[in-house]
């Protein structure tokens, strides 16, 4: 980027009060930011804000950072039409999305960082560490742009794709306030799940936030020795830890939080697992919980294999006859490598080649 780029203001990052001091302070009325807001939140350029004088949009433009992350490459399932996103952003920097399809509405699945520095050994996204958070703005954008490319509502987020959100907080927080604002999207935030790989003070800090979303953490394992092998951050915050705070954020927010486990065959996936995992949630949680499968979307750079269906669902049947709710995952985009991570490693491993 140049230096008059950096210095332009990311407008698209602003909350409403935030936007309506800043027109005010460039000598026009106030209102001029509700109709300002709602336009951005839309995705319209500044020549398509026709209710707004030309004046006011060229002053506007002049003085502010306005690009929607741009569509690099696309895939829709034959399967099931899950479609799948390489976005990207104005450095040049590319992350995925995914827009799924379900009977009561469609989700979209966000990335929240450019890479991710948390090591999990079975995922791709963070393959090559990371590279920066992403704005507030830039988030938003992968809403904004999706929806407009689909030409559909987007009903529901899940913060699941690349990147760990409770590692970019402050950036995290604000997309919420945006998304949710009724000004704009409009998405209700008890239709946004939020992932994270066990940041315990930030899950204390989002609970304070009184923002409803679902606290979705990827567990992966009943005991710290084999989290740790799997998931680094265990080593800081280890399960009994990372347990406490998620009964601590239901008690505060009432929402009962969701449990990832990812099937490994090997590793993760036996019945005596299986019984930990129930005895361990029983013991730490207090509380209701779900536990969601996800039987392992193997990656050739993990080394790492899927269990057969067979043994999932045995699995899950084991959590639930010690009382524990638990579904797996039904699996979308299969046919186009729907989770995150892939399209970003192969484009950057094609553009290593060229060098």
């Amino acid at each position: 980027m140049t230096s008059d780029v950096q210095q332009k203001t990311d407008i698209l990052s602003m909350t409403p009060d935030e936007m309506k001091a800043f027109v005010v302070s460039m000598g026009e009325p106030g209102y001029r930011a509700g109709q300002l807001f709602t336009w951005l939140h839309k995705g319209a350029s500044f020549g398509e804000m026709t209710n707004l004088p030309k004046a006011f949009r060229e002053k506007i433009e002049a003085h502010t950072d306005w690009r929607l992350p741009q569509i690099e490459e696309k895939y829709i399932s034959a399967e099931d039409g899950t479609v799948k996103y390489l976005l990207s952003l104005k450095d040049g920097e590319c992350v995925e999305c995914v827009f799924m399809k379900y009977h009561h509405g469609s989700t979209l699945c966000v990335s929240s960082q450019a890479g991710c520095r948390m090591g999990c050994r079975f995922c791709a996204s963070t393959l090559n560490g990371q590279v920066r958070n992403l704005t507030a703005s830039e988030i938003l954008g992968q809403v904004i742009t999706v929806g407009r490319d689909t030409g559909e509502r987007v009903d529901g987020i899940v913060m699941m794709g690349i990147g760990e959100p409770l590692d970019n907080y402050d950036n995290v927080v604000r997309f919420l306030r945006l998304v949710s604002d009724p000004a704009g999207l409009n998405i209700g935030l008890r239709h946004i799940s939020l992932s994270t790989c066990g940041i315990v003070p930030k899950i204390h800090d989002l609970a304070e936030e009184g923002l409803p979303v679902t606290l979705s953490v990827s567990l992966h394992a009943a005991d710290d020795e084999t989290r740790s092998a799997l998931m680094p951050i265990n080593k800081k915050y280890p399960i009994s830890v990372l347990l406490g705070a998620c009964r601590q954020y239901f008690v505060k927010t009432g929402r009962r939080v969701s449990f990832e486990y990812t099937l490994i065959a090997g590793k993760n996936d036996t019945p005596a697992q299986a019984d930990a995992l129930a005895a361990v949630l029983k013991k730490e949680m207090r509380c209701p919980c779900h536990v969601n499968l996800i039987p392992l979307n193997e990656v050739a750079e993990t080394g790492l294999e899927r269990p057969g269906r067979q043994r999932a669902e045995a699995f899950r049947k084991q959590l639930e006859a010690r009382g524990i709710n638990a579904t797996i995952r039904r699996k979308l985009g299969g046919d186009i490598d729907a989770s995150c991570g892939q399209l970003r490693l192969r484009r950057k491993q094609a553009a290593e080649d060229k060098m």
